[in-house]
């Protein structure tokens, strides 16, 4: 039996559209976002069970409770600055870039609340990947008033498993990460803040 060609054309558009559309929809059902951000990967392993994988990002180590690594930071001239210069007051460290929307939504708040408690706790920015220049820029452009350095070989930051960014560390005096965060504003700010200077009294 012969087929003519327009139907052959049409029967193989046809069959194009269908395994599209199939497969839209496989791949919005394994690999879409709900906008919850907790989107995951379903499969089935061969016993019948379910194996969930999220893929929502990459996350940060958990280091609440250990000791601030000993790592070598730069400053705006190049020199180089330990870490462990940093133990004997509570810290604020804040690490960031500028290319990072939420770091650069919530540099102004530190800059606000470095403003009112400046003088009982020590607010550190690390900056992860931009030049001296224009992290200098960028903070400044944002009110901040605080010490910059730069993380230039990625030392500290991968000393303390860090891969999301902007990401906190409220630091005792004897060097003690008491907390970590993500994204923070004033307010939450302020509240951790105090939280950490009520565990040195």
């Amino acid at each position: 039996m012969q087929i003519s060609r327009p139907r052959l054309l049409v029967a193989s558009l046809a069959i194009a559209v269908v395994v599209s559309l199939v497969g839209a929809v496989i791949w919005a059902q394994v690999f879409g976002d709900d906008g919850d951000g907790d989107a995951e990967v379903v499969l089935s392993d061969p016993q019948g069970g379910v194996v969930t994988y999220p893929t929502d990002g990459l996350t940060n180590d958990t280091v609440s409770g250990d000791v601030l690594p000993a790592a070598v930071l730069t400053d705006r001239d190049d020199n180089e600055v330990e870490t462990t210069s940093f133990i004997g007051e509570p810290l604020v460290m804040n690490f960031w870039f500028s290319t990072c929307a939420p770091c650069a939504k919530e540099l102004p708040d530190f800059a606000e609340v470095h403003a009112e408690v400046g003088d009982q706790v020590r607010f550190i920015g690390v900056n992860t990947v931009d030049t001296v220049e224009a992290m200098e820029r960028f903070a400044g452009d944002r009110g901040v008033q605080y010490e910059l350095y730069r993380d230039y070989y990625a030392e500290l930051t991968d000393a303390i498993g860090a891969v999301s960014f902007p990401l906190t560390l409220f630091v005792a005096s004897d060097g003690t990460i008491v907390e970590q965060t993500g994204v923070l504003d004033a307010e939450q700010l302020r509240t951790k803040i105090d939280e950490l200077l009520a565990a040195e009294a």
